[in-house]
């Protein structure tokens, strides 16, 4: 098993498929890297160099008890990049939560060696709902998720991850066997990095960070997405990022990487091939 160690010490597991140029991938909340594997795959076979790593506090990382805000996170992707050589033409894709690092990472880090950035399902730019962001997500939602999983972690995920891939009466984009892999993959994150992770994505806003993208970035989100809603991200995104380009997926709920993911691998080969 391959491990980085942050600058406050913290060993981070990764793992690097392939050769050639590198693209980055950064999981979401509460996974681990090993969710993207049906992408980081096919990467790799177009000679890509896939780079994923679990972060802080979930997958095989260590589990510490502070560094769960996105300066600490995007620090740790700098780490990340820099440990495994991802120095120059660095595409940065990051679902869900992991929006976030990227965006931190392009104003915090000035985006240093990156050439591309995707932001799939992403958090970006703020999910809480306020007077001058009505379309966001309510407090007493994210409060609802803290109080679930104290109360019984197992159980909040059954529910979570259903309406995560779109999972409803009419509705089975993913076998049961899949649900029930993706709450062992987040019964692996430590119970503080859970909940310190899920507010960090519910609270912090990147709108005035959206300028700081100076590449090309492509967003993509599922118009159906009930996680993250389109409307508290994605097409806000798009809207203020310089160069970017949206591909809304009709009907799609937010785990996508998996219910659309030959749609997407076909997506992100294309735009970084442009």
């Amino acid at each position: 098993m391959s491990f980085v160690q942050t600058r406050d010490g913290a060993r981070l597991y990764y793992k690097s498929w392939g050769e050639g140029r590198p693209v980055v991938l950064i999981h979401g909340w509460p996974l681990s890297a090993d969710s993207w594997d049906p992408i980081a795959l096919p990467l790799a076979e177009a000679g890509y160099r896939a780079i994923a790593y679990d972060r802080r506090g979930f997958g095989r990382s260590e589990q510490t008890w502070t560094g769960y805000n996105y300066d600490a996170l995007s620090d740790d992707l700098a780490d990340v990049m820099k440990e495994t050589g991802a120095k120059e033409d660095v595409a940065l894709v990051g679902f869900s939560m992991g929006g976030g690092e990227v965006a931190r990472y392009m104003s915090r880090h000035d985006g240093a060696g990156v050439t591309r950035a995707a932001l799939i399902a992403s958090i970006v730019p703020y999910m809480l709902k306020t007077d001058d962001n009505p379309d966001g997500v309510e407090q007493s939602v994210f409060d609802g998720i803290a109080e679930g999983l104290i109360e019984d972690r197992p159980g909040f995920y059954g529910g979570f991850f259903k309406d995560f891939f779109g999972v409803g009466t009419l509705s089975q984009p993913v076998s049961d066997e899949y649900l029930e892999w993706t709450r062992t993959v987040a019964m692996q994150g430590g119970l503080r990095a859970t909940l310190e992770c899920a507010n960090a994505f519910a609270t912090t806003d990147f709108r005035d960070e959206l300028s700081r993208f100076k590449v090309p970035t492509l967003v993509v989100h599922g118009t159906s997405d009930a996680t993250v809603p389109i409307d508290a991200s994605g097409r806000p995104a798009a809207a203020g990022i310089p160069n970017a380009v949206l591909k809304e997926y009709d009907g799609a709920p937010h785990g996508l990487f998996q219910t659309h993911r030959e749609r997407l691998r076909d997506d992100l080969l294309e735009f970084l091939a442009q």
